[in-house]
């Protein structure tokens, strides 16, 4: 006899449930990027500017991060809770995380770069109304992953594929030595990065580009003292510029299946 699990990631539909609580639509946000960009570093920072957690919590992580060798993932540990994630210091499965803004209810979804993971970050792709395209500038790391087999082209195609059609983008690591918050890198990386997400399908006049540090914070929440060139929103002022989604609640549900296991066995039916 076999058994067959299907394990399914199921992201309900909170619209009804935030309206009645505080009257704010909710929406899903989900983080890609080519790996080691800094996703998951940049997503712990803005939860924790926005209060989604204490700093007692963040000290915590710092201590046991630094404890491996891995003192600069205390925010990635904020989504980063496998075993495996921490002591790789990549993540390998999606985390889900809630927090607000002015304007919406968020549920961020934190998903995987590596390839090797590529059917998580689909799995939590297809949940979500937003993408945040975390992008790595430093020098040699954003050419990789804007280049032909880089995650960068990959995820935002994927993205656009799977009908997320709002789009972010956080240029990030603009504190690193190769980078020292220079506007003309910036400016760069705005203008290949726009040339490709053009040829994918979205209109690059409609997204908003941010120069960030995911690490260090600026341009997380509060304006950056390092980039007094850049005038444009933060990523906490930005993601209340997107539409609310439109819910098809009146459709038929759809679940999708993530992975199917096959146990075969005695007492097995």
């Amino acid at each position: 006899c076999v058994s067959i699990i299907v394990h399914c990631v199921v992201l309900p539909c909170r619209e009804h449930w935030f309206t009645m609580r505080k009257g704010k639509p909710h929406v899903s946000l989900v983080v890609i990027g080519h790996i080691d960009a800094g996703k998951s570093t940049t997503t712990g920072h803005l939860i924790y500017k926005c209060g989604g957690i204490d700093k007692k919590t963040i000290d915590k992580y710092e201590k046991e991060s630094a404890d491996l060798g891995k003192s600069t993932f205390k925010y990635a540990w904020v989504l980063d809770n496998l075993k495996a994630e921490r002591e790789r210091g990549i993540t390998i499965d999606i985390s889900l995380w809630k927090f607000e803004t002015p304007k919406y209810d968020y549920t961020i979804i934190d998903s995987p770069g590596h390839r090797d993971f590529i059917k998580n970050m689909i799995t939590g792709t297809t949940q979500a109304d937003v993408a945040l395209l975390v992008v790595d500038s430093s020098n040699g790391a954003f050419e990789a992953g804007i280049s032909k087999d880089g995650q960068t082209r990959e995820h935002a195609l994927l993205a656009f594929t799977l009908g997320v059609k709002q789009l972010i983008v956080a240029c990030n690591k603009m504190d690193d030595e190769s980078v020292n918050y220079d506007q003309r890198r910036f400016e760069d990386i705005k203008n290949e990065v726009s040339n490709y997400l053009k040829k994918v399908g979205y209109k690059p006049a409609k997204i908003i580009f941010i120069p960030i540090s995911g690490w260090e914070g600026d341009n997380i929440k509060e304006r950056s003292t390092n980039m007094t060139w850049y005038s444009g929103p933060t990523l906490f002022e930005a993601l209340d510029t997107i539409s609310a989604p439109k819910r098809p609640t009146e459709k038929a549900l759809r679940i999708p299946i993530q992975d199917v296991y096959r146990i075969g066995g005695i007492g097995t039916s």
